[in-house]
């Protein structure tokens, strides 16, 4: 009996410590190391995009309007970011940056006067614009005018009158080449002197971008928050 027993107890004895070994080994593994995370995205930046930097200001606002009626509603986003941010947080205009982006058919309102006069029955039909009053085509840029009130979307807020409170402009140069081709067509004129003449005779603050789809995408990346207009 008792020479049976000793062989037992060796191998349990054994056993047991090979159990105990085994588990500090396990116990001592390092854990295995964690994924690396996803590198962060970072938009190229460029040099022609640099005037959006160059606008002062602490809250950056791009409005983006591709229609007759939205740029309207732009004038008075416009000037309600400049109001709510006065009597909510008592921040000066200085603080607020509102970027007005004019493209796709909003790029006729970035023509002055002197380019309604000529060619606003041409682009009464193309945008399907009248004036309110009189039914016609304008005459003038009618967003610059104050005789409205409720009968435009701008609700009286002037491009003027938004400028003196900083506002900038983003002009679609893809849509102003494409104004300057209709009226071409239209008038059997030189579509290129027509672009120039367009390009020349810009509402105030303005800032000719390539198209104003890109300027959409590069404001975002320059840390600007996107409203659109209807």
């Amino acid at each position: 009996m008792t020479s049976d027993l000793v062989p037992r107890r060796t191998v349990l004895v054994s056993l047991g410590a090979i159990g105990a070994a085994a588990a500090a080994c396990r116990t001592e593994m390092p854990p295995p190391a964690a994924a690396p995370p996803p590198a962060q995205f970072e938009a190229t930046r460029h040099p022609e995009d640099d005037w959006l930097d160059a606008v002062p200001g602490k809250h950056r606002t791009f409005i983006d309007a591709s229609t007759a009626s939205g740029a309207g509603e732009a004038m008075l986003y416009a000037n309600n970011l400049y109001v709510a941010n006065q009597s909510g947080y008592s921040l000066p205009e200085s603080d607020i940056t509102v970027v007005v982006c004019l493209r796709h058919f909003a790029t006729a309102f970035a023509f002055n006067d002197a380019i309604w006069a000529k060619y606003g029955s041409l682009m009464s039909s193309m945008l399907n614009f009248t004036d309110p009053k009189t039914k016609n085509a304008p005459g003038t840029n009618l967003l610059n005018s104050d005789d409205y009130a409720m009968q435009l979307p701008n609700l009286g807020n002037t491009i003027d009158s938004v400028v003196k409170r900083g506002t900038r402009f983003a002009v679609c140069d893809m849509a102003t080449h494409f104004f300057a081709g209709q009226v071409a067509m239209a008038t059997s004129g030189d579509a290129d002197a027509i672009y120039q003449e367009l390009a020349g005779n810009l509402i105030p603050s303005s800032h000719m971008v390539p198209a104003g789809v890109v300027a959409v995408n590069r404001a975002q990346e320059r840390g600007y928050t996107l409203l659109t207009t209807l």
